[in-house]
C-alpha cells in the first residue's frame, strides 16, 4: 500500500529518514530517480541514511512503476521518493494506486517561482501541480509531519 508520494531533491536524508517514514508508518522506503545509479558517492550516504527496521528500494521512474503496478510492493506500507516534481508527476500518472502527493524541499533554481520557504517550481512545475489540484488529485506543500501543510491552490494565489 502506498502510504505517500513526496518530494524532497535531497531524496533520502534525517528528516524524511526518520520523520515522514515514521509518520506515515512506512516500512519500506522505495526512491524512484534516473540519475542516482550513476552517482555512486550520493548512493552510498542514501543507503547509510536508511533507518533501522526499513526495507530500501532504489529503482529509476519506470521500473518503480513498473514494480507498484505489478503488485510487488503490495506488501509493504510504502513511502515513496522522487527528487522533482517532473517524477512525481510521472509517477501519478502511472500508477493510479497514489492517493496523494507531499512537495517538500524542491531547491531555488533559475526561473523558479517561490511557493513557500522550501518549495520553488518552475512554471512546468507549477503547471504540473496546477493540472494535478484542477482533477482533484491532493498536492500540499509540508517540509515536516508537524508542521502545517498548504495546498497547491493556497501557495499558488
Amino acid at each position: 500500500m502506498i502510504k505517500l508520494l513526496r518530494v524532497d531533491k535531497r531524496l533520502l536524508h534525517g528528516q524524511v529518514a526518520f520523520t515522514w517514514t515514521a509518520s506515515v508508518g512506512a516500512d519500506c522506503i522505495l526512491i524512484a530517480c534516473d540519475t542516482l545509479q550513476d552517482d555512486p558517492l550520493r548512493l552510498t550516504t542514501i543507503k547509510l541514511s536508511k533507518p533501522g527496521g526499513v526495507k530500501l528500494v532504489i529503482k529509476n521512474v519506470e521500473d518503480s512503476i513498473a514494480a507498484i503496478n505489478s503488485g510487488k510492493t503490495d506488501p509493504y506500507q510504502l513511502l515513496v521518493l522522487v527528487e522533482c516534481i517532473e517524477d512525481a508527476y510521472r509517477m501519478i500518472k502511472g500508477c493510479p494506486q497514489i492517493k496523494e502527493l507531499s512537495v517538500g524541499y524542491t531547491g531555488d533554481r533559475p526561473g523558479c517561482r517561490r511557493l513557500t520557504h522550501w518549495v520553488f517550481a518552475t512554471p512546468e512545475e507549477i503547471a504540473r501541480l496546477t493540472e494535478l489540484d484542477g482533477a482533484n488529485f491532493p498536492v500540499t506543500l509540508q517540509t515536516v509531519p508537524t508542521e502545517k501543510s498548504v495546498s497547491v491552490k493556497k501557495a499558488l494565489s
